[in-house]
């Protein structure tokens, strides 16, 4: 059975049963504690801690998950893997334990062709809590499983939280017995290689409260509402279902290690090391292709650096195969044909995720080669030097320089016999984080406890937005908090968080900034608001100052925006909207969306594109964006569901969550985009959009920054002043300008080359007399001396090796010259073979007068350079030279 037809199967077994359907939610974990989704409940979570109701009673869902603690175990094992699909079944207040088992059984000893799986139910064993009665009691007398295949097991495999506060309960697990082939027997107890867990059936029942780890921490008491979470492993039922040995063998892998055996020679099983590389290839390159058809783009930080990382590991074992060119593309398309039968999306974005995959392989392929060459240097050396420890600088400069993940440093240094210094690596890329942090992340929640903002949601509800038509109006002061505590009161001077029934107050999200500007109590307090944010879902929190009398929850309020700003940043997010299309238009669907910044004024787009934007395309785009102002489109926004907006061709954004209802904007015939922020109501209105330029901001992803109204035409004002200013310069009318500027810098670089030359010419006539005035030391001639300031390295050297070419072959010579560059002492040393028999060697004269300088210098035996800190010491570094001289020859 095909691993599509079992995800299939799954979903319509429980459709059928009552459960509302919940499409897999984006492995861009929707939790600012997490980077990605690693387990198939983390988007039901909400549900189960009270922050949200639930769609539905009872929900079904296949989520997609990702899994990277032990990335350097994948293919080292046929256990190990990143990417994975967990089938779930979920009750919130509805069926409970003989339910959820009953469920289990008929599903997995279901008859194939009524919509099972047909497992002989002899070979399933089950593991109950130790303390759990009512499980055990229901395998054993409702569904008739023999007591012997029911263990019980203690808090660590059995029971579940989610190690925080909150829901939790006993687990009841239900294992297939792969036979004896697979070790010795004895149960799930004895042997979970044999006896292999392929559901988990989660009984939350109780509360938790604070401890650690898994076991250490009370119960508090029972749950109010009983609930639900399972979940059954896609791709290890398909390994048994597909009667192969381990996950690898599988259909959705299988197909991914074939292409890569295609395309490198090698075959599966012939060799261990070869065998590794290609299950870290197959569930590499599966995983990326996951994460990039979900919006993640290769990166240095975060969820991107995931990405980056399994990428580059993949394409390093390429090669270690023999795979010599790109190979990124063919194996992403085997991962697209075969994932997209359970994931459409994939195939519709095919040419995005291949452009996305391509760039980050050109960019690593370039990358390796002087990456490889760095690495095998300080491998010579810490070697040279009886090290066992590659230098944490030396692992930070293949990171921060060739993009060398620190995991593929610890993998070639392991394959050359050392060890990585990883305490001082992550030292180093602290330091650099820590200077490159800026505050603008101060105001976010983060990892913040959002206990304070729960209890007021539970409270006093959702906070009614009235925005999308007024921009003040009457409200109630329904939370308050003072320095994160909640509080009954503040008084002048205080910085709150406030929290209003009703509000004109756009909280930032999808890309766009807050509203800013006035709550006004009717007792004549008043609050400056700065900044509003949704912490929990729902619930806006409007941050500022206590700027007048005296805050209390409950107060009537009358709460006002400032409307200049919220027109500023509306032109711009409609102006977002334009550029989108614009975009799309120009280049194609992979320039989708990949995040965005609308702020008074101006705003910031990011998409997708393994190129820049050439010039004359941009400045087509912003022409179609101003011809579309003039056409005076309307603006309307609807709210519908996410079927329907799907049907009618509203572009998503990625990363961002939806529900299933959501509201579409509309400009004219142009664009439609799933969007909940604030725009104008007919592009007239945003007047002039001036694109400034595009830039990249990392592998595969470019940044539009651009103006809009007035700010856009104040932009373009002081560019006519300028083009003004320059037209009196060189007399010209403002399109000769290009042309007249162009011929004035021509004449400029033949003046400067006509100086260089001269200044070349006059230093290289100095040749003939430095040569005649070599002194014998000891059987050698050498020649010192000093060349005026400013004088180029290049055009040194050119003069010392003028001068060794005017003294004999025959004759030992040393010819050592110093100049003063930038303040700055320079030297170049040069010797002759007859010299070089005798010794004297340039690289070990250059070190010698370099260090006189307060410098460092080396080279090579017949021509090296060196410099210093400290021109007053050019007549010592000639002593020091001569004096070497003398004691060498």
């Amino acid at each position: 059975m095909e691993s599509a037809e079992i995800r299939r199967r799954w979903l319509s077994f429980f459709e059928e049963r009552g459960h509302t359907v919940v499409p897999s939610a984006s492995l861009i974990a929707d939790d600012p504690t997490l980077l990605l989704v690693p387990a198939g409940m983390v988007p039901f979570k909400p549900y189960f801690l009270g922050e949200v109701k639930p769609p539905a009673p009872r929900v079904t869902s296949v989520q997609k998950c990702v899994r990277t603690p032990d990335i350097e175990e994948v293919g080292k094992t046929t256990r190990h893997g990143t990417f994975f699909q967990m089938c779930g079944n979920f009750s919130f207040g509805d069926y409970f334990k003989e339910g959820a088992i009953k469920f289990a059984w008929e599903l997995l000893t279901g008859p194939q062709d009524k919509g099972g799986y047909g497992l002989e139910p002899e070979k399933l064993w089950i593991t109950v809590y130790q303390d759990d009665d009512e499980a055990e009691q229901i395998w054993r007398d409702v569904i008739g499983v023999p007591a012997e295949r029911i263990q019980r097991l203690g808090m660590g495999p059995n029971f579940w939280s989610m190690g925080v506060p909150g829901p939790c309960g006993p687990c009841s697990e239900i294992n297939y017995d792969r036979g004896p082939e697979f070790g010795e027997e004895g149960g799930p107890a004895v042997n979970d290689e044999r006896y292999v867990e392929i559901w988990n059936l989660v009984f939350m029942q109780y509360e938790r409260g604070a401890g650690e780890g898994k076991e250490d921490f009370p119960i508090l008491g029972d749950l109010p509402s009983k609930n639900i979470d399972t979940g059954l492993g896609l791709e290890r039922l398909a390994m048994i279902l597909q009667g192969v040995q381990n996950m690898y063998e599988t259909d959705t892998l299988r197909v991914v290690m074939d292409k890569a055996t295609e395309l490198t020679g090698v075959r599966y099983g012939d060799k261990h090391d070869t065998d590794v590389s290609l299950r870290v290839v197959a569930d590499h390159i599966r995983t990326s292709t996951m994460l990039i058809g979900d919006g993640v783009t290769p990166g240095n930080e975060g969820r991107g650096y995931v990405l980056r990382r399994i990428m580059r590991r993949a394409i390093r074992n390429m090669r270690l195969m023999g795979a010599t060119g790109p190979v990124v593309k063919e194996l992403v398309d085997v991962v697209v044909d075969t994932m997209g039968q359970q994931y459409p999306e994939l195939i519709t974005d095919r040419k995005r995720i291949e452009t996305v995959a391509l760039a980050e392989e050109a960019a690593f392929l370039k990358a390796l080669k002087g990456g490889t060459n760095i690495l095998d240097t300080a491998v010579t050396e810490t070697k040279a030097k009886g090290g066992t420890v590659l230098p944490g600088d030396k692992a930070f400069l293949l990171h921060d320089t060739w993009g060398f993940p620190i995991d593929l440093t610890l993998e070639m240094a392991a394959e050359q016999g050392l060890s990585v210094d990883e305490d001082g690596f992550r030292r180093l890329m602290k330091e650099q984080r820590d200077r490159a942090k800026a505050d603008a992340k101060a105001k976010k929640t983060g990892h913040a406890n959002l206990t304070a903002y729960r209890e007021i949601a539970d409270t006093s509800g959702n906070t009614e937005f009235t925005g999308y038509t007024s921009t003040e109006g009457e409200s109630t002061v329904v939370g308050l908090l003072v320095d994160g505590v909640s509080s009954p009161a503040a008084s002048e001077g205080d910085e709150v968080e406030v929290v209003l029934d009703r509000t004109p107050f756009y909280a930032e999200g999808g890309g766009q900034l807050a509203d800013q500007g006035r709550i006004k109590l009717h007792s004549g307090a008043v609050i400056q608001v700065r900044d509003v944010q949704q912490p929990v879902p729902g619930v806006s929190v409007h941050k500022g100052v206590v700027q007048v009398g005296e805050v209390t929850v409950g107060a009537s309020a009358y709460a006002v925006i400032d409307v200049r700003r919220r027109r500023a940043i509306a032109r711009a997010h409609s102006a977002t909207h334009l550029t989108h299309q614009a975009l799309r238009d120009a280049l194609g669907p992979t320039a989708a969306q990949a995040g965005s910044e609308n702020s008074p004024g101006r705003f910031r787009f990011d998409f997708g594109s393994p190129n820049a934007v050439p010039g004359t395309v941009l400045t087509d785009v912003e022409q179609k964006i101003n011809e579309v102002l003039a056409r005076e489109l309307d603006v309307h926004a609807e709210v519908m569901s996410i079927d329907e907006a799907k049907k009618q061709g509203a572009i998503a954004e990625f990363g961002e969550k939806y529900g299933e209802r959501v509201r579409v904007v509309t400009i004219g015939d142009f664009s439609k985009e799933l969007c909940g922020g604030t725009h104008v109501h007919n592009t007239a209105q945003l007047g002039l959009v001036k694109l400034l330029g595009e830039s990249s901001i990392g592998s595969g992803v470019r940044r539009v920054e651009a103006l809009v109204g007035v700010d856009a035409y104040n932009f373009l004002a002081k560019e006519h002043t300028v083009v003004a200013q320059l037209q009196e310069l060189v007399k010209g009318r403002s399109e000769e300008l290009p042309e007249k500027i162009a011929a004035m810098l021509g004449k400029l670089k033949d003046a400067e080359k006509e100086i260089e030359k001269f200044r070349a010419e006059k230093v290289l006539g100095a040749a003939a007399g430095l040569a005649e005035g070599a002194k014998d030391v000891r059987g050698v001639a050498l020649v010192t001396g000093t060349v005026p300031d400013g004088t180029s390295a290049d055009d040194l050297r050119k003069l010392v090796l003028d001068v060794r070419g005017r003294i004999p072959g025959d004759r030992p010579a040393v010819v050592a010259v110093f100049t003063t560059a930038n303040g700055r002492p320079l030297t170049v040393i040069a010797t002759n073979e007859a010299a070089r028999e005798r010794g004297l060697k340039a690289g070990d004269l250059v070190r010698t007068a370099a260090k006189t300088l307060g410098g460092g210098g080396g080279g090579k035996p017949d021509v090296a350079q060196g410099g210093g800190q400290n021109p007053d010491a050019i007549g010592d570094a000639v002593a020091a030279v001569e004096r070497l001289v003398a004691e060498t020859a």
